[in-house]
């Protein structure tokens, strides 16, 4: 076990381990109630602000070409942003330590629980909950080590409690070796899981659904590309073998469209989220729960990403943490109806609650944000109690495509029927929107990597898609370019406005667009339209805003991933704290 788990400081011995509750081992996993409680614990360790609460799901995931952590850089999320990583900076160091003590407390269940009495000769519904809560420490376990290894790589992977080793102090193991026994782990889950209809409406317990999508996402991670010691992207000439095991997993969910499926409105899912309530699609397969709505949750979206929104506002405090970028927000076709709720381009600074517009490189996200509260949370609560999505069903219907178009090196009829589902979803089911879709393996692949981009914006999952296609430093480089191409308006961007100009409707903005146009439209793809008279508009910089718009004292463009550099920053560096603890036993990750 590795000593993250121990909360490792200046002032505590590394082999003291701070009991997890006041009950021996017997009493805990004495009866299914009991058993339960000790489950929950494992659950606890996906949540809070060392986990996907917000430093994993929103610190980690950035920059990319899709958004950028705000500010200027320091020793914190901005030095993770920036791939500017010391190894004394506490962002990577306690969400490390936190994963472990998930995994210990995932260990204690997947030991114990077998062992039960009950689990063997217990009343059939004693032993079918059992199994169940089996199934699940060992879902979450390979939940926990998939998040260390994208992170960190080859790390230390104890699969027995701590009590059991020898030397807490295990050495790394081969990222390989632990994705396959995770895999093998899940495979075993998913035939002790419930389907989703038999395991009660809320996606906070891993059911079989989720279980066989996360089967599929880490299938394709151990197949696709990663960081290696000698410094290179590498992946295993077996790689083919995981797309077959993703196939089939997403193969098995599509048959099961009473269990999960798309919901047909985009916006629906997030204003679902947002007002906790049920989703009868369940489109959403797995969320890491934070409290159903009671403000004492242990979940800060809403509060750090989303539009910025004054403290007085009805809507409380928050917003302003993440910047989605220019060429993100151009990447969306004007009739996509995801880009307006993946981005949101207003802000509201005062306590009446009225819009207004931000310029072109101030955007921000928009699936979490807190004015869509329901009921909303006025005042500076920092936990607006917003779930955090894992994995959703148009993730499954990708996956499945990327995995056909790879086996059989270029997509069949199903799989371009699996890609053009979540297409027709964006533009609200108008199949004369979305294009041709490409029938060779290179251009079908180039437009997953584009609809992964645009269906999952600000999921924390566009930085690791590109680790292992080994594009992450392709598209930043691509992000920077097509930035400048902004700002100067050249092809393919020559129609964006230099200003815009809009006004309030209400509480709401209302943009000019041009003589005639309807008070609905928009001028983000015409040359800047000017109203006449302009009494009663405000202008705006829009493209003309990335002329002045800096990140650590350097034009945008030149701030997005600054210190960037391939063969080190695609893994994280072990923490200072956590090297010394291992006395030799820690290898470094490259070129730290």
């Amino acid at each position: 076990m590795s000593a993250a788990i121990f909360g490792i400081s200046s002032c505590k011995k590394y082999t003291v381990v701070e009991p997890i509750s006041q009950y021996g081992i017997d009493q805990v996993f004495s009866d299914v109630s009991n058993t339960y409680n000790a489950l929950v614990g494992v659950y606890d360790e996906l949540q809070g602000d060392n986990g996907y609460g917000i430093r994993i799901s929103m610190y980690y995931p950035y920059d990319t070409d899709e958004g950028i952590v705000s500010g200027n850089i320091d020793n914190g999320r901005r030095g993770v942003g920036r791939y500017q990583l010391l190894l004394t900076n506490s962002e990577i160091a306690n969400p490390f330590r936190q994963l472990y003590r998930g995994i210990e407390k995932a260990n204690l269940c997947i030991e114990q629980i077998p062992l039960m009495e009950k689990y063997k000769s217990g009343t059939a519904t004693e032993q079918r909950e059992l199994k169940r809560m089996y199934g699940e420490a060992l879902a979450l376990r390979a939940q926990f080590y998939h998040e260390l290894i994208r992170n960190w790589g080859d790390v230390p992977a104890p699969m027995v409690p701590a009590y059991k080793q020898p030397d807490l102090f295990v050495p790394q193991e081969d990222r390989d070796t632990t994705y396959n026994k995770i895999l093998s782990d899940l495979a075993v889950a998913i035939d002790l899981l419930p389907w989703r209809t038999d395991a009660g409406p809320r996606n906070e317990r891993i059911t079989k659904g989720a279980a066989k999508a996360l089967r599929a996402r880490i299938a394709l991670a151990r197949g696709g590309f990663s960081l290696r010691q000698n410094g290179q992207m590498e992946r295993r000439s077996d790689y083919l073998t995981y797309y077959e095991m993703a196939k089939k997993e997403c193969e098995e969910l599509m048959a099961r469209r009473d269990q999960h499926t798309l919901n047909p409105s985009y916006i629906d899912i997030w204003r679902k989220l947002t007002s906790f309530q049920y989703d009868p699609q369940a489109e959403i397969l797995f969320e890491v729960g934070a409290g159903g709505g009671n403000s004492n949750s242990d979940s800060r979206m809403g509060n750090y990403d989303g539009p910025n929104l004054n403290n007085a506002s009805r809507y409380g405090a928050g917003g302003g943490g993440i910047v989605m970028l220019p060429n993100y927000f151009y990447a969306f076709d004007s009739a996509d109806s995801r880009r307006d709720v993946t981005i949101t381009h207003y802000q509201v600074t005062s306590s009446t609650n009225i819009k207004s517009q931000r310029r072109l490189g101030e955007m921000n996200t928009g699936k979490y944000r807190r004015d869509w509260r329901n009921p909303l949370l006025p005042g500076t609560v920092l936990n607006v109690g917003y779930n955090w999505s894992v994995i959703r069903f148009s993730d499954v219907l990708l996956m499945y495509a990327e995995a056909v178009n790879e086996i059989n090196n270029g997509p069949t009829a199903e799989a371009i029927a699996a890609f053009e589902e979540v297409r027709k979803r964006a533009f609200n089911g108008n199949a004369a929107l979305i294009g041709t879709t490409p029938t060779d393996k290179a251009g079908f692949f180039n437009a997953i990597v584009n609809e992964r981009y645009l269906e999952f914006g600000h999921e924390g999952i566009r930085k690791y898609d590109l680790l292992r296609w080994n594009l992450l430093a392709t598209k930043i480089a691509e992000a920077k370019a097509n930035i400048q191409a902004i700002r100067d308006r050249r092809a393919p961007y020559a129609n964006v406005p230099q200003y815009i100009y809009w006004r309030n409707s209400g509480e709401e903005i209302q943009y000019f667009a041009g003589v005639g146009s309807p008070a609905t439209a928009q001028p983000f793809w015409r040359p800047t339209q000017v109203p006449s008279p302009t009494t009663g508009w405000t202008r705006t910089d829009w493209a003309q805003h990335l002329n002045s718009n800096q990140i650590d004292g350097r034009p945008l463009w030149q701030g997005v991933a600054s210190f960037f550099t391939p063969g080190k920053s695609e893994l994280f560096p072990y923490d200072q704290a956590t090297i010394a603890a291992y006395q030799g036993k820690l290898k470094q990750n490259p070129n730290y």
